[in-house]
């Protein structure tokens, strides 16, 4: 297994590769450094969004698991809901019209 980098290190990559290729990103709540959890919410603005959450594959590698596309509302319920649970929880958003995650590693339906 590969080891991971730092929450706090991935998620500012993962915002530098979408502002590279012209999508807007930015960090919606910050977590903890060393320890949080991450979840990346894709606009299409269109009033839709996919919220993706990371997952362990039983190699140990992390992979994407999607949401929606849903009304971009429910995707904020679910993240709400989530940090109630998870203080340590960092949210990236991406505003794309294309939908694109800038995500590097594999993503798998539910």
């Amino acid at each position: 297994m590969m080891p991971t980098l730092k929450p706090s290190i991935w998620v500012y990559a993962l915002i530098r590769r979408a502002q590279v290729e012209t999508a807007y990103a930015t960090l919606a709540r910050k977590g903890d450094g060393d320890a949080g959890a991450v979840l990346v919410k894709v606009c299409t603005l269109d009033g839709n969004a996919v919220l993706f959450r990371p997952i362990r594959n039983i190699n140990g590698e992390r992979v994407w698991l999607p949401k929606g596309p849903l009304p971009e509302r429910e995707i904020d319920e679910m993240i709400g809901k989530r940090v109630k649970t998870d203080p340590d929880l960092w949210v990236v958003e991406i505003e794309d019209k294309q939908g694109r995650n800038f995500l590097t590693e594999p993503i798998e339906s539910e």
